[in-house]
């Protein structure tokens, strides 16, 4: 029988777990088995090895850049559990503290990620409400995936979180220019990371931001 760590061989550099593997594929089959009701993903990327490298592995490289230093992460809009789900499984199977905030304003989406949490044993809360009409929010790492544009994620942070560590952005084949049209507006410390996905794309993690 194959190693089930062969199947994510991508993610070699960040030591995942063949425990955690297993999850991963707990959570593919979890996924596979919900989206014949609702849309949790989309049916072309619901197959196998589509799945398995477009969603999860592509969500798991983002690990080794949170902050573990808080006890919070944050994902804005998590939909299907991409990628604070697949964050909270590699936290878990490292025994870190931290817990993961998912939030998403679908009612059935909710319900099927405390499912997931639960039978996983994972530390999340999931938040059923609108982000953009929450408050005062503190934390360290906030993840963002396939949720919002760069400014208006920005605008999104700038007046609802008080205090945050960094912010991690998938960019997709556009996302060069939509980063130079940001600049123009926004004062950012940040670095890129190159997508073990995607020759196209790339993670965006940002330290501090400011208003120009």
């Amino acid at each position: 029988m194959e190693d089930i760590q062969k199947k994510y061989s991508l993610l070699n550099d960040l030591n995942i777990s063949r425990e955690t593997c297993i999850d991963f594929e707990s959570l593919i089959s979890m996924i596979q088995e919900k989206n014949q009701e609702i849309n949790i993903i989309s049916k072309e990327t619901a197959k196998d090895s589509v799945i398995r490298e477009r969603h999860i592995i592509d969500s798991a490289q983002i690990y080794d850049l949170i902050d573990l230093n808080h006890n919070t992460t944050i994902d804005l809009g998590t939909g299907g559990g991409m990628p604070g789900i697949v964050v909270a499984i590699i936290m878990k199977n490292l025994k870190k503290n931290i817990k993961i905030n998912l939030y998403e304003k679908s009612h059935h989406k909710s319900f099927f990620l405390r499912e997931v949490s639960r039978k996983l044993e994972l530390k999340t809360e999931v938040f059923e409400e609108n982000i953009f009409d929450v408050k005062g929010i503190e934390t360290g790492t906030i993840m963002a995936r396939a949720f919002k544009p760069i400014r208006v994620i920005l605008d999104l942070v700038h007046n609802n979180f008080t205090s945050f560590e960094n912010i991690i952005i998938f960019m997709g084949k556009n996302g060069k220019e939509a980063l130079k049209e940001t600049l123009k507006g926004w004062d950012l410390e940040y670095t890129e990371k190159k997508s073990l996905t995607s020759e196209e794309s790339f993670l965006l993690n940002i330290k501090n931001i400011k208003k120009k």
